[in-house]
């Protein structure tokens, strides 16, 4: 029989070492937490103006995500002849009439699909251009997202991403033909990709964890602003060349940049983390400065920071392999990306098929925009008297179902799809707010601006599927929305596998969060076994 000493040996050991780092974790990581938490619990004018200021990013992003709904779209059109067979009409495929049979409304540089002759071309290539955005979204995450993490910070990354959208953007207008067109397009949203993510880490970090959810909703209503000043462009600019509503959503965009740049204050949490104390301090005597009872009641000398070799701290690309490793962080990073994706189908998917529905297209898209904000609403409210877990999954069937019932046929069923769509619409818009707050709350600073990347990487890609649905959806209704409606049902499922965030404070580094997961696991077990 072998010698079970050495195995015994090493167990102890183990134990002993496990033991010795507990207390070393329970007198730092509090100590770090409770600091930012006693700075920055109060919510003064200082850092509302910040989070204002910051979350304005997602007007822009928002203008980019969607512009193609009005640069891309079919124009109208009108028989100019009438043939002998009276083979023009209304429902005629244009791309089997004689060319002298008809003509569009509207002049040819109102659309890229007039301007360069597209009308009779695939579907695969008139939706290339919005797939090739959403595909550059979905690149630039991989690409840049852990460098808010690492090298660059949360603000610089968001004025890099401001600054180099607007300028591909602004090149979009000089585009000859839609292959350079899909190109810049591409390029647009590889930067598009970490405005919000850095938006929303930002503002979500400047404030104590009882303004957590309210902060990070006003990005929300941001974004929900940006798409309704679309359609309004879109109608001034009717009749004029697409190019013009590049050039007026770029040029503001370029300005913000530069004012990010100039404004806009670092998170005090990375700072903190990544070891940079006196940056940390400066930060958080500006944004508690408007807060006399925070600011003479705090010692900033005091402050205690942990060794970043301690922290857990990620260098470039690090982070993804951290939440890899972790078993309990892959689990969670897993299911959010699979409820992510579906969300994104749905949520990218929806406006982008609005020309598919028989009605008003600048009407259609401003409701869905209005729709937004009952959504940003409700979640503004109740995001503290809301379970993360159960309304991830009420919101996603809910959409699930009303996406499906688009597709019936029918008198009664087409003057409701309208309806339909918005509620199904209105519903992921809910599940896509909570799904990001539920993201923050379930990984630490040091890999969090990583982490909500990969979950908009999720949410991008069902984008990245999505034109393309809805181009073959012009004909088969099911290819699109019904699609859309089974796969957020199915992937909406995978909210039981997480862990409730509601009312949890946030956690600095993978040590701190996995203690708090360990306590909680066990608190679990011995409550299962106190049942039983």
């Amino acid at each position: 029989m072998a010698d079970s000493t050495p195995l015994i040996s090493q167990v102890d050991s183990a134990e002993s070492d496990i033991n010795a780092l507990i207390p070393r974790l329970e007198k730092h990581l509090p100590s770090l937490d409770s600091n930012i938490e006693r700075c920055i619990g109060d919510f003064g004018w200082s850092q509302f103006i910040q989070s204002v200021f910051v979350s304005m990013a997602w007007i822009f992003d928002a203008q980019q995500t969607f512009i193609s709904i009005f640069t891309d779209a079919h124009p109208t059109w009108h028989c100019t002849t009438h043939l002998g067979d009276e083979s023009c009409n209304s429902v005629s495929n244009i791309c089997h009439l004689p060319k002298n049979s008809w003509s569009w409304d509207w002049p040819l540089h109102t659309s890229i699909i007039s301007d360069w002759s597209l009308e009779c071309t695939s579907s695969i290539l008139t939706g290339l251009p919005a797939s090739s955005f959403f595909m550059g979204c979905l690149v630039g995450g991989f690409v840049l997202a852990s460098l808010a993490d690492s090298s660059l910070g949360r603000k610089n990354m968001l004025f890099l991403s401001c600054l180099m959208m607007s300028l591909s953007s602004m090149l979009t207008v000089f585009s000859a033909n839609i292959w350079i067109y899909s190109a810049l397009r591409f390029l647009c949203g590889f930067f598009r990709s970490t405005i919000g993510t850095c938006a929303l880490v930002l503002t979500t970090e400047l404030v104590g964890k009882k303004w957590r959810g309210q902060v990070g909703v006003i990005g929300f209503f941001c974004f929900t602003l940006g798409v309704l000043s679309l359609p309004a462009m879109a109608y001034m600019n009717r009749g004029s060349s697409w190019r013009s509503l590049y050039l007026w959503t770029s040029i503001p965009a370029l300005f913000y940049a530069i004012l990010v740049h100039f404004f806009v204050r670092e998170s005090p949490r990375w700072l903190l983390v990544r070891g940079r104390e006196e940056e940390a301090m400066a930060t958080l005597k500006s944004i508690t400065s408007f807060n006399p009872s925070t600011s003479s009641t705090w010692d900033f000398s005091r402050s205690v920071s942990l060794d970043p070799k301690e922290t857990g701290n990620p260098n470039l690309y690090s982070a993804f392999k951290i939440l890899l490793q972790k078993r309990w962080a892959f689990r969670r990073l897993s299911a959010v990306m699979v409820i992510g994706f579906g969300v994104g189908l749905v949520y990218y998917g929806m406006p982008l098929g609005l020309g598919n529905l028989e009605f008003n297209l600048y009407l259609s898209v401003t409701f869905n925009a209005l729709s937004e904000l009952p959504s940003s609403l409700f979640t503004f409210f109740l995001i503290g008297k809301l379970n993360r877990k159960s309304s991830v999954l009420v919101f996603t069937t809910i959409s699930g179902v009303c996406s499906i019932l688009c597709v019936l046929k029918g008198k009664v069923w087409t003057r409701l799809q309208i309806a339909l769509e918005l509620v199904s619409f209105l519903s992921a818009c809910t599940a896509f707010n909570i799904l990001l707050i539920f993201t923050i709350e379930m990984f630490p600073t040091c890999v969090r601006n990583s982490a909500m990347s990969l979950v908009r990487q999720a949410l991008v890609l069902g984008g990245v599927l999505c034109p393309m649905l809805v181009a073959v959806g012009r004909e088969d209704g099911f290819t699109s929305y019904g699609v859309f409606g089974i796969v957020i049902g199915c992937c909406g499922m995978f909210a039981v596998c997480l862990p409730e965030t509601r009312g949890r404070a946030l956690c600095d580094t993978m040590e701190e969060e996995e203690q708090k997961y360990l306590r909680e696991s066990c608190r679990q077990s011995w409550g299962c076994k106190s049942e039983s």
